[in-house]
């Protein structure tokens, strides 16, 4: 199947053909099949993210992270569900700037494509921090800087280089943080086996200071663990057969990721419950490490979580590149962001844009990113659920109960979940979330001259 895009102001046509070799620049190499979509969204989501959080989500909820865990799946899979019928209607580049651009119209897909940069660029922040200040508390002799400048530029280089020599780090990377889930969980259940405890195996789920309220607002800090299935649905021009391969791998991605963060939330919480004595909730996980293997664990943890967060700033710089690829291609954002460049038709400019971004890493806390990300991650869930519905219901006039609870009942109720969790979020997040769409309407109305000049609109034809 070719697919045929065209813009009204420009004479260029973009032929996606498999295996096309040609000097088009505009043409991704086709070369993800399921298995490279499932390992670059879960290198995007890195298995270990739940010690990103772990002290602070255990603390809001008292000791109930695991239950927190539950409720943001949940929500998480009915918004991967409706990503997938999505992908199905527009299996391009651009991910929530696409689907609602197409669905709601062009100022309202800037709008969204703006909010989702607010999750996509700041995401690689979170990781270079990270590992700044692991590495930096690993080798004290060695400034943060170093270790965040250094990380910058391996991951430009990599993606620079094509996506599928990503694909090769983060086998490796995705690989190392499994392995050590195994032995985790493993030196969990010898180490509460051998306590002379009575402790119930179900009180990570449900203990004396269980209660919604607390579990709701540490589920929606906990949607930042949920983020590869956005990014693989980035993926789409580069992927075999998109419809069929982003949608499965969107739906594995959020599945086994939810399954393993409860999972390692369940047996953290179990062997260390004295949540109320951590000296730091940053390094709660360091306590846990401690008590489960001492310092050789503790030594392991931060040498792999070190390379999960490298193997998720690779991806999300990847991901963020091809929604600036899709923006500039529409002509919402400068041209040359649509423009793709060397034998690998890689996105160079959305690259090295996104690393010099990413230099705010220097300055910027942690809090503030991950207030951020929150943000956009949110918004651009809720545009998706209600592009389904748009979409299918409206658009298509399908009809009919089958359609009304695939198209209808399930995007709602995703919507609903997602509109819950964004309730759920610190008044710090809505003030630079607001902000942050506030610059975009300026931008909006600077590209458009006060709306006087109508964005580029992108015909999608099939053929």
């Amino acid at each position: 199947m070719n697919t045929k895009i065209r813009a009204s102001n420009s004479s260029a046509s973009i032929d996606s053909v498999e295996g096309d070799h040609s000097g088009n620049t505009a043409t991704f190499r086709k070369s993800l099949g399921i298995p490279s979509l499932v390992l670059f969204g879960l290198a995007y989501m890195v298995p270990l993210a739940v010690f990103t959080t772990y002290g602070l989500v255990t603390q809001m909820t008292k000791g109930n992270m695991p239950t927190a865990y539950l409720f943001t799946l949940a929500a998480m899979l009915l918004t991967a569900y409706s990503y997938g019928r999505m992908v199905q209607a527009h299996p391009y580049s651009g991910s929530v700037y696409t689907y609602t651009r197409k669905t709601f119209g062009a100022y309202f897909g800037f709008m969204a494509g703006w909010t989702l940069l607010l999750d996509y660029i700041f995401l690689p922040l979170l990781s270079y921090l990270l590992i700044g200040i692991y590495m930096a508390e690993y080798f004290p002799a060695i400034p943060a800087y170093v270790w965040v400048l250094g990380s910058i530029l391996l991951v430009t280089f990599l993606n620079l280089v094509g996506i599928e020599s990503v694909n090769r780090v983060n086998l490796v990377l995705v690989v190392a943080q499994l392995a050590f889930i195994v032995v985790f969980v493993t030196l969990s259940i010898q180490r509460f086996s051998a306590q002379a405890s009575d402790v119930s195996l179900m009180l990570p789920f449900h203990n004396s200071e269980f209660s919604l309220p607390i579990v709701f607002s540490g589920a929606a800090v906990l949607c930042l663990s949920f983020l590869g299935f956005d990014a693989v649905s980035t993926m789409a021009e580069e992927a075999r057969n998109p419809r069929y391969r982003i949608p499965t791998a969107i739906m594995a991605v959020t599945l086994i990721g939810g399954v393993l963060f409860v999972i390692v939330a369940y047996f953290a919480q179990l062997v260390f419950p004295e949540w109320k004595t951590f000296v730091d909730a940053d390094s709660a996980s360091v306590d846990v490490m401690r008590r489960v293997g001492g310092e050789m664990l503790v030594t392991a943890f931060t040498a792999t979580y070190v390379a999960g967060c490298f193997a998720s700033a690779m991806v999300s710089q990847a991901s963020v590149s091809r929604v600036l690829f899709a923006m500039g291609r529409d002509g919402a954002l400068p041209r040359v962001f649509g423009v793709l460049m060397t034998k690998k038709r890689v996105p160079v400019t959305a690259v090295l844009v996104v690393s010099l971004l990413s230099m705010i890493a220097l300055v910027i806390t942690l809090d503030t990113v991950a207030n951020m990300i929150s943000f956009g991650a949110l918004f651009a869930f809720s545009a998706v659920n209600l592009a389904v519905i748009k979409h299918y219901l409206v658009d298509e006039r399908k009809t009919g109960l089958k359609n009304f609870v695939l198209y209808g009942l399930i995007p709602a109720l995703g919507f609903l979940s997602t509109v819950w969790l964004w309730t759920s979020l610190s008044h710090m997040s809505f003030v630079i979330g607001l902000c942050w769409m506030a610059l975009g309407l300026v931008v909006l109305l600077s590209v458009t001259q006060m709306f006087r000049v109508k964005l580029p609109e992108l015909q999608m034809a099939e053929k």
